[in-house]
């Protein structure tokens, strides 16, 4: 790996593309590298996963919503929808934003946290769509995912977004631009191109993660991946892009970051280096805010410990700043804390999750968000009763460089009407890589079968994990065969009337 750093330069010194930051990630996306056998292994994997959420929640509004909008832009050859009969074909752009709608409305695909946040199984949607219309074979398609995951793992790890108040799909459009070119094999000057214009239109505040969460936080990664998609028609057509966009007098670092003095250090591979990151990269086995998952654990735990719930006093979460600061209670967002708030707001509560959690020793998808369980008064008295707090060990941890060592736990004080104290930590999720039950393929493929039961056949169940498992093999045309069926009876429309 080479560390790369990446500073403002000013408009007089004109800067060297080959200096960019854009240009060398889209060196590493253009450079043809070997695929290295357990990130191919991985990556048939996220898409198990993706497909798992996707279906679960091809019913929920705004991916029926996302439905309704690409289905109006059909296309002869182009790329299918999840749920849609598979010799539909709709524009790649307009299939990419319904399926990675579909994949992130549960908020339960992966995950990798470092200075950012982000969530790269966002990445296969936009590459799935236009592999179909592009009659990429399998290994293309393998190889733009890996890529993209090894750009947005890399920038999550050097550039915070977050500190600026900006949503980290901004690191989602490059990453997406860069997967494609490589899927494409495009020359470094085109994906370089893309890359900067991708950035330039994907950044946007963090509001859409605060106060009353909307479903657009479902439909923001879907957006990125999108632009990203136009992005890279208009540099095939030889157009160009703002540049320098990341080092620039006026560029994202000097007026929405940290500023002209600042200096970021990006890692990447070297050039033909085997791209690994995504084995640094976790899924979730509950449906909810990463640092959630740890805590959940924790919960289920002190359930068998605590007899008698009615006797809690009050909790103490003891967690690293990001925890913290965004789903915990020094988000200071009243919301958090409200039984009637929106789904999408309960999923960025710790203080709710824990609550319920604690009480069901258990989390469900669907069951733990509805508006009877936020509403129970036994569960608003608990979840009224816990406090999170920043812990400098915690955040130490948090940013531990070493992928063993980095942690997104907690401790937890549970302090009884007695005086009594209940202590419980956990640094890592069981499902975590370095968990203590890390999940392998037998457990994306049980994720997929429990979410998907009831909605697919077994049939078109058991054919989809038999052909996505060999997708290496895949030939040109057939990356269709990766999308997954239902009746069209059982999807559900809305029919209002729009633009389209």
């Amino acid at each position: 790996m080479i560390l790369h750093k990446v500073r403002v330069c000013p408009s007089k010194i004109k800067l060297n593309k080959k200096k960019q930051l854009a240009w060398k990630i889209a060196e590493i996306a253009s450079d043809n590298a070997k695929l290295n056998k357990y990130s191919v292994e991985m990556a048939i994997n996220r898409i198990i996963d993706n497909a798992s959420v996707a279906i679960a929640s091809l019913n929920r509004k705004p991916v029926i919503s996302s439905r309704e909008m690409a289905l109006k832009h059909p296309r002869k050859n182009g790329a299918t929808l999840f749920g849609v009969n598979s010799k539909l074909k709709f524009d790649c752009e307009w299939a990419a934003w319904s399926n990675g709608t579909a994949v992130r409305e549960l908020d339960y695909h992966d995950t990798f946290l470092a200075a950012d946040y982000s969530h790269p199984g966002d990445n296969i949607p936009p590459l799935l769509a236009v592999a179909e219309q592009k009659r990429k074979s399998g290994l293309d398609l393998l190889r733009g995912i890996i890529t993209a995951y090894e750009v947005q793992v890399n920038l999550v790890k050097g550039i915070c977004l977050h500190k600026h108040k900006v949503d980290h799909i901004a690191h989602l459009g490059p990453s997406v631009a860069a997967g494609i070119g490589s899927m494409l094999k495009l020359s470094t000057e085109t994906i370089f191109q893309a890359i900067q214009q991708a950035l330039h239109t994907t950044i946007s505040t963090r509001q859409s993660r605060k106060g009353e969460i909307s479903s657009w936080k479902a439909y923001a990664p879907a957006h990125a991946g999108k632009l990203s998609i136009e992005a890279i028609d208009r540099t095939m057509r030889g157009e160009k892009a703002p540049s320098p966009i990341y080092e620039g007098e006026d560029s994202v670092i000097a007026r929405i970051l940290d500023g002209k003095k600042a200096i970021y250090k990006v890692p990447l591979p070297k050039k033909n280096e085997e791209k690994k990151a995504i084995l640094e990269t976790y899924t979730k086995e509950y449906s909810a805010e990463y640092q959630a998952q740890a805590l959940i654990d924790i919960a289920k735990k002190l359930n068998k410990k605590i007899k008698n719930l009615n006797q809690i006093k009050k909790i103490d979460i003891y967690t690293s700043h990001h925890t913290h600061n965004v789903i915990g209670t020094g988000a200071n967002d009243p919301q958090k804390m409200d039984p009637n708030a929106s789904r999408e707001t309960l999923d960025h509560s710790i203080m709710y999750i824990f609550a319920v959690a604690l009480e069901d020793a258990d989390w469900h998808h669907i069951k733990s968000y509805t508006k009877s369980r936020s509403n129970k008064k036994s569960t608003i008295k608990i979840w009224h009763s816990i406090r999170t707090h920043e812990n400098k060990k915690w955040t130490k941890k948090y940013h531990n460089p070493n992928p063993k060592n980095k942690s997104f736990g907690a401790k937890v004080v549970v302090t009884l009407k007695n005086g009594k104290k209940i202590t419980e930590e956990l640094s890592k999720a069981a499902a975590h890589p370095y968990g203590s039950r890390p999940f392998k393929r037998k457990n994306y493929i049980n994720k997929f079968i429990t979410l998907t039961k009831n909605i697919v056949t077994k049939k078109e169940s058991d054919r989809f994990l038999k052909v996505v498992q060999k997708l290496k093999y895949l030939k040109s045309g057939q990356i269709n065969k990766l999308n997954i069926e239902i009746k069209k009876s059982d999807l559900k429309r809305n029919l209002r009337k729009a633009i389209f």
